[in-house]
């Protein structure tokens, strides 16, 4: 009987061990999976310039030099240029003009961006910026020298140019503008520059 006893006390024992230490595996593993990472970020790839990773904690202020932005404004907003201190002579709001909203975080925009730079050079009677949709420009910059594209980008820290037109909180976005009056807003990345050509047409003549 004392055997019994003893062997019952035992098992509860362990039972008892076996499901703390369970309980505490899973509060730890929520916990991990609750944290949003970088990685998580650029693994889905779409997200307003809200959800960029670790924005505010960026610390590097030395931003790559970048071709010259249009004069602005833009679709009426004023927005620095990233990676220049001037402007050239023509105005971004005059004509045909593409902007695309982008981040540097942003997985499909890696793809995107040559694109709109081959839709840049093969249509050079439109005007092709980018607007960079996040707190580090630094980041920014160095993203389009190392994908080799040359389209001047307009620098959006607060996110004033999606809150003016009251765009959707994802990048990339492309807004075509005629004379400054916004056509369409494209919210979707595109992986060929026919593919956007296309879109723009279509924007023009509705």
């Amino acid at each position: 009987m004392r055997k019994s006893i003893v062997l019952s006390a035992a098992v509860a024992v362990v039972l008892t061990i076996a499901v703390v230490a369970g309980a505490l595996f899973l509060l730890r593993g929520g916990a991990e999976d609750a944290t949003p990472t970088r990685e998580s970020a650029e693994a889905t790839g779409a997200g307003g310039a809200d959800s960029s990773p670790d924005s505010d904690n960026e610390t590097e202020t030395d931003t790559a030099p970048r071709p010259e932005c249009p004069a602005g404004p833009v679709a009426g907003v004023d927005l620095p240029c990233l990676g220049a201190d001037d402007t050239d002579d023509h105005a971004a709001d005059k004509g045909i003009t593409v902007v695309n909203v982008w981040a540097w975080w942003c997985v499909p925009c890696r793809t995107e961006l040559p694109a709109m730079q081959e839709v840049a050079d093969t249509h050079p009677d439109w005007t092709v910026v980018g607007v960079h949709a996040d707190q580090n420009a630094a980041a920014g910059a160095d993203l389009l020298n190392d994908l080799g594209v040359d389209l001047p980008s307009y620098q959006d820290d607060s996110n004033a140019f999606a809150s003016a037109l009251e765009l959707p909180r994802v990048v990339p976005i492309t807004v075509v503008l005629v004379d400054g009056e916004v056509k369409e807003t494209i919210a979707k990345p595109f992986a060929k520059a026919t593919d956007i050509t296309d879109a723009v047409e279509g924007a023009i003549a509705s």
